[in-house]
């Protein structure tokens, strides 16, 4: 009798440790999957930030009086360059921050292609619809992967606040992770549109 009392007890520990094991290293693995799609974000962010002196560049040779334009584009990724997170231990303030300089490059580009319209030359230069063509398909992966991050972000802040994983994630400071939104601005949402 004991001895069946005693495999019962054993069994429970082993089943117990079991099921503790699996929620934990589910709240590992789905924390580092939120960290690999930010890695993504910056691989694409980067790419847009490379695109932009190039950009500019032409334009500035084919639109020389739009040169306010052209100085608030390279402002404002001066500022999404400056603004970085380290998203294992970012805080909604510096999120919001890093968004709101994303969203501001996103709206200047959104101003300079406008204002590329204006100049039939320019809108023929073959090194400027190159440059649009790859800006563009930079700003739909960057979208991409944001719907991605912020998919994985969801998929780990379930985890940490649903029993049972939330009393692991209480016991070991797993804490939930931000999305990454734009805000402030509606149509910098909108992927820069190449018109030929």
């Amino acid at each position: 009798m004991q001895l069946i009392s005693m495999s019962a007890l054993l069994g429970l520990v082993v089943v117990g440790g079991g099921i503790f094991a699996a929620a934990y290293n589910g709240l590992i693995k789905k924390r580092i999957r939120t960290e690999e799609a930010w890695a993504d974000i910056d691989v694409q962010l980067k790419r847009r930030y490379d695109l932009i002196p190039n950009l500019v560049e032409t334009v500035k040779g084919y639109a020389k009086h739009e040169s306010e334009t052209l100085q608030k584009v390279l402002e404002a990724r001066s500022k999404a360059t400056s603004t970085s997170i380290n998203v294992k231990d970012v805080t909604p303030e510096q999120m919001a921050a890093f968004s709101g300089a994303q969203t501001g490059l996103s709206g200047a580009l959104n101003k300079l292609l406008a204002v590329a319209e204006s100049y039939p030359d320019l809108k023929a230069n073959k090194n400027f619809l190159e440059l649009q063509k790859d800006l563009t398909d930079t700003e739909d992966k960057i979208q991409a992967a944001r719907r991605f991050f912020n998919g994985t972000v969801q998929e780990y802040n379930m985890s940490v606040e649903t029993v049972p994983t939330n009393i692991i994630a209480s016991m070991f400071s797993f804490k939930k992770k931000e999305f990454f939104e734009l805000k402030e601005d509606d149509k910098a949402k909108e992927p820069v549109a190449v018109k030929f």
